[in-house]
């Protein structure tokens, strides 16, 4: 049984998240003996869209589907015309350390880029606004790294296609200038366009920072993701067990 399987049965009352410490490494879920680590944080799709902190979709736009590979996921349609249908994860707090687990299909029906992962910092203006975002558009996913002017920095690249799952993971360490990004896709640790699997720079900035998945950036066409449970952990282990 992975780790996220039991905690689906077992999580309760994961709604409305406010603060999350997760530098106290304080879990929220029950704990495997076959995975090391601790589950931060993971919503569950037997109790729907109510344990995100937050939906940001259309009526009706943001919910629990079947899929024949992965199971029960979550789907995040965006119509042609609207702006986003994004999920929104915990608070973080600056200087605290995670890893974060999940995987991905999209679905986009025009040429231009949507953002499918943020890591969103508010106020939006005179900040970074999302210092680490992933985005997909025809042929190709990537992760970008935005620092304290709003400048981004492209840190990787590769060939996607509509409808073809990915598995992401990530490691993050909070930080305004001194914060640090490693990554892994398809469960290999990637190396990024500086020649280093670890990146430095910007991964915090303003008041607040949270977590994003879905589908943002309004465009001519529908875009869906269709995406497993994100889990955030203590460990590489433990976020990508159900993933």
């Amino acid at each position: 049984m992975s780790l996220l399987s039991h905690h689906r049965r077992t999580a309760v009352g994961i709604v409305a998240l406010t603060t999350l410490a997760v530098s106290c490494g304080v879990a929220t879920a029950g704990s495997s003996a076959a995975v090391t680590g601790k589950v931060l944080w993971t919503p569950s799709t037997g109790k729907g869209p109510s344990s995100f902190a937050g939906v940001q979709c259309a009526s009706g736009d943001f919910g629990v589907v079947k899929d024949p590979a992965k199971g029960s996921v979550w789907r995040a349609f965006q119509a042609a015309g609207e702006e986003r249908c994004e999920t929104l994860g915990p608070d973080l707090k600056e200087g605290s350390t995670f890893y974060l687990g999940w995987s991905s299909k999209v679905d986009i029906k025009d040429s231009n880029s949507r953002y499918v992962f943020q890591l969103k910092c508010s106020p939006s203006t005179d900040t970074a606004n999302h210092p680490i975002e992933i985005d997909a558009t025809t042929g190709r996913i990537r992760l970008q790294e935005w620092d304290t002017d709003h400048v981004a920095h492209p840190l990787w690249t590769a060939p996607t296609a509509n409808n073809q799952w990915h598995s992401y993971a990530l490691k993050i360490r909070l930080g305004r200038t001194d914060g640090t990004i490693d990554f892994w896709f398809d469960g290999v640790k990637q190396t990024f366009t500086t020649g280093s699997g670890t990146f430095k720079g910007t991964t915090w900035d303003g008041d607040r920072n949270y977590l994003k998945w879905g589908s943002y950036h309004p465009s001519s066409g529908n875009a869906t993701n269709t995406f497993t449970s994100p889990v955030m952990a203590t460990t590489l282990e433990a976020a990508t067990a159900g993933s």
